[in-house]
């Protein structure tokens, strides 16, 4: 609040010295070469296919659990969107499944981190495949790299693995801006050619200072948000194992973002809702906003697994801010869904 607020004191919202700040800080944080904080992912996936040259009608991979706008944007933008379902245990895109995804003809993989969960990054780069990584649900995971012997040589952040990264701004993502997003350049290499289109980019395209006010407290204080999100996380995950629905396949440690906590029911949705709300918990589908939702009918054959999670897998409450109470009455209820 106070951040927000000074900067609408200073009556300077728009494009300027906070945005320069927030970017500064991701490098930090992040790693990476070089960055660009704008309006919006559907700008920042503009600015990165701009910058990997990618031709028009080119088709683009993507999961059918991402975000709808990928879909979305990528038609505008006159790409062919090439959807590919996902592994139910985790929510994710095969390595498998890319690779057969190549051979029919995929030239981009535009890599959403379903849930805050990381794969081992390298076996997707090893396909030689070019990588726009999303993670607006994974940033802040770190990824173990292995050696050929199976040996850690280092843990690289989420979003170190692609050509181009897109760190999400939005409402429901792991750091929030209320809207936004950061185009990230891994290697020095892509970042000078990001650089040229970023220097010319029109103010409009630019993440306003009033939104990278907030952005900026979000990220400096990402850790703490972590820490409390994980321990309502397991919390909630230890009541869940004495119950009949399941949970994702994840690193419990530093492997994942606890973005979010999603839960595969064994039972109709509209059962657990209606248990969820006579307890004042209100629930919601986790794939609502998803491709696969917007394309239900058209992928229904196509996204089999995904399918089966946009009518199965639920969103339970959990944010840093919830109470102690309020997360103990939400993990009862965990223990006790129909």
């Amino acid at each position: 609040m106070d951040a927000v607020l000074t900067c609408m004191v200073d009556e300077k919202i728009g494009p300027g010295e906070l945005n320069a700040r927030f970017v500064s800080l991701v490098k930090e944080f992040f790693k990476c070469d070089g960055s660009v904080a704008l309006r919006s992912p559907a700008v920042a996936l503009k600015y990165a296919l701009n910058s990997l040259g990618t031709e028009k009608g080119s088709k683009v991979m993507i999961s059918a659990l991402a975000p709808a706008w990928h879909y979305q944007v990528l038609e505008d933008l006159g790409f062919e969107p090439m959807v590919l379902d996902v592994e139910e245990s985790n929510g994710l895109v095969s390595v498998e499944t890319v690779k057969q995804a190549l051979v029919d003809g995929g030239k981009v993989l535009l890599f959403h981190e379903t849930e805050g969960i990381v794969p081992d990054m390298q076996s997707y780069a090893d396909l030689g495949v070019q990588i726009i990584e999303d993670i607006s649900m994974s940033a802040g995971a770190l990824v173990s790299v292995k050696d050929e012997n199976g040996t850690e040589i280092e843990k690289k952040r989420a979003g170190l693995f692609g050509v181009y990264t897109i760190l999400g701004l939005e409402e429901r993502d792991v750091i929030t801006a209320g809207g936004g997003a950061v185009l990230m350049a891994p290697n020095r290499r892509e970042w000078i050619v990001l650089k040229k289109f970023a220097d010319e980019a029109p103010l409009t395209d630019l993440l306003p200072d009033i939104n990278a006010a907030l952005a900026w407290v979000q990220l400096k204080e990402f850790a703490r948000n972590e820490n409390s999100r994980k321990e309502v996380f397991n919390l909630y995950h230890h009541s869940c194992l004495i119950g009949r629905h399941k949970m994702f396949a994840r690193e419990m440690d530093e492997g994942s973002t606890m973005s979010a906590f999603s839960l595969i029911l064994n039972s109709a949705f509209k059962d657990v809702k209606q248990y969820a709300a006579k307890k004042d918990i209100e629930i919601r589908p986790a794939f609502e906003n998803s491709v696969i939702a917007l394309k239900e009918e058209e992928l229904s054959g196509s996204c089999i697994h995904a399918k089966s999670l946009l009518l199965r897998c639920a969103h339970f409450p959990l944010y840093p801010r919830l109470t102690h109470s309020e997360s103990a009455k939400i993990a009862k209820v965990l223990g006790s869904l129909p």
